[in-house]
C-alpha cells in the first residue's frame, strides 16, 4: 500500500492548558455573633458543571459549588461559600460521541480536587471548622443527566 493510500490516523489530544479559580465569594451574614454559637451547622451543597468551546479544540470547563451552612435551631445562615474552579482544556481528535463525556466527566474529575481544597481553605480562613467535601462520581451524575434528558425528550 502506498503512503498516499493509507488512511490518516490522528492521535487523540487531551491537554490541561490552565487551571484557575474563576470566581470565589464568602458571606458571613451574622458575624460576629455567629462565632459565639456552638451548634454544628447543617450543610447544603449544590454542584454544577458547564463547558463551552472557546476556540477550535479548546474548551473551558467550570465546576461550581455553592455551600450553605445553617444553624438548624434558628434557621440562620452561618456562612455561604460559592466557588467556581475552571480549566482550559485542549481536546482534539476525539469522536463526537465521546466529547460530551470527556467534558462532563473527565474534566470535572480533574477540577474537583482543586475545588475541594478551595472550599476547605476558605471555610478555615473564615474562622469555621474545615469543610471537607465528599468525593463525587461525575460519571454517575452524567449518566443520570443523560437518562433524565432522555425521559424528558420522550414525554414531550
Amino acid at each position: 500500500m502506498s503512503e498516499a493510500a493509507k488512511p490518516e490516523t490522528q492521535t487523540a489530544v487531551f491537554n490541561i492548558e490552565k487551571l484557575y479559580v474563576k470566581d470565589l465569594s464568602l458571606e458571613i451574614p451574622h458575624a460576629p455573633g455567629i462565632f459565639l454559637e456552638r451548634e454544628n451547622p447543617q450543610i447544603d451543597l449544590q454542584l454544577h458543571s458547564e463547558f463551552a468551546a472557546i476556540d477550535e479544540g479548546v474548551y473551558e470547563v467550570i465546576l461550581t459549588v455553592t455551600l450553605t451552612a445553617k444553624q438548624t435551631a434558628k434557621d440562620r445562615v452561618m456562612f455561604l461559600i460559592e466557588a467556581k474552579q475552571a480549566g482550559i482544556f485542549q481536546v482534539r481528535n476525539i469522536p463526537a460521541t465521546d466529547m460530551d463525556s470527556v467534558l462532563a466527566v473527565v474534566c470535572p474529575n480533574i477540577l474537583y480536587p482543586y475545588l475541594r481544597e478551595v472550599i476547605t481553605d476558605v471555610s478555615v480562613r473564615a474562622g469555621f471548622a474545615p469543610v471537607m467535601l465528599n468525593p463525587v462520581n461525575f460519571e454517575a451524575l452524567y449518566e443520570q443527566q443523560k437518562a433524565q434528558a432522555g425521559k424528558q425528550a420522550t414525554t414531550h
